[in-house]
């Protein structure tokens, strides 16, 4: 999988909390180019570890080691502040504001190329791997009901859906 580097200023140190979580996006935005451009301003305050495109192409804007700042105010099987146990990863997707759309097979076939690669990486379980919407329910609504839960746990990289816990 070839990654595209566009660096973000908007991490932080993670305090030596061990990676368990990945978090999934919708960007929310009307093209690519604005959500990556949004990820990487430094007055935004806001980023993710990965932005895939609806094409396929895998942007990386801050190392996995390091908290990206995707999840915001956001809770979990007891635990808050779900950025710092967390991976974001941005899927491109106007979202329900801008004409939210079924995720292109290429892309999907990405995020499992990447999702692979995080899980020999890093000790995550599928149950794990969520939604932005899972952590912060009042808030957030992504990746939505389009999103293929169904793929991703036929292949063991998340659990199928409606999620009960």
């Amino acid at each position: 999988m070839q990654i595209i580097q566009a660096p973000s200023p908007n991490f932080d140190d993670r305090g030596g909390v061990p990676i368990d979580m990945v978090i999934i996006h919708y960007t929310g935005m009307k093209t690519g180019q604005e959500a990556l451009d949004r990820l990487c301003d430094p007055d935004a305050k806001v980023s993710a570890h990965y932005m895939i495109e609806e094409d396929g192409r895998v942007f990386q804007m801050i190392d996995e080691a390091k908290r990206a700042w995707h999840a915001g105010v956001s809770f979990w099987d007891g635990r808050d502040n779900i950025n710092k146990y967390s991976i974001g990863i941005e899927l491109v997707n106007p979202g329900h504001e801008w004409g939210y759309r079924p995720f292109p097979d290429i892309q999907i076939a990405a995020l499992i190329e990447l999702l692979d690669g995080i899980f020999k990486r890093h000790p995550i379980k599928p149950a794990y791997v969520l939604g932005h919407s899972d952590v912060a329910p009042d808030r957030k609504k992504d990746p939505g009901e389009l999103f293929p839960w169904d793929i991703l746990a036929k292949k063991n990289l998340a659990l199928p859906r409606p999620l009960t816990v």
